[in-house]
């Protein structure tokens, strides 16, 4: 078995628009910047991303961006604007898209704990 070290990855979020910059993430977290990448292996690196609150949004997607979660009994659809779940925690708003944009895999949950968000 290859042993492998984690780098930490430092990135600013200051006057990046948010896809963009979670797209970036979810490439470092996978693994697939380093030549050695294998999609069936968890060999990526640790993401640290700092300003958060300066991140910057395209058109309108902070009021018109809906998140949906459901209860799981009749009628318990509930949906919250981009704009409230911002206000209350920004990294929320960055760690569901990069969750959105890693494969539902067995993997993901462990790609996701590498993502610190400060």
């Amino acid at each position: 078995m290859n042993t492998f070290e984690r780098k930490i990855h430092k990135l600013d979020a200051t006057d990046q628009a948010y896809g963009r910059l979670a797209s970036q993430i979810a490439i470092i977290l996978r693994g697939k910047n380093k030549p050695e990448y294998q999609p069936h292996l968890d060999e990526g690196d640790i993401v640290e991303v700092v300003n958060i609150t300066k991140m910057s949004f395209s058109g309108k997607k902070l009021l018109q961006k809906k998140y949906f979660s459901f209860t799981g009994f009749v009628g318990g659809l509930k949906t919250r604007r981009m704009s409230d779940v911002f206000a209350k925690d920004p990294g929320e708003v960055l760690r569901r898209a990069v969750k959105q944009m890693l494969p539902p895999t067995k993997l993901r949950d462990a790609q996701l704990k590498r993502l610190i968000i400060r």
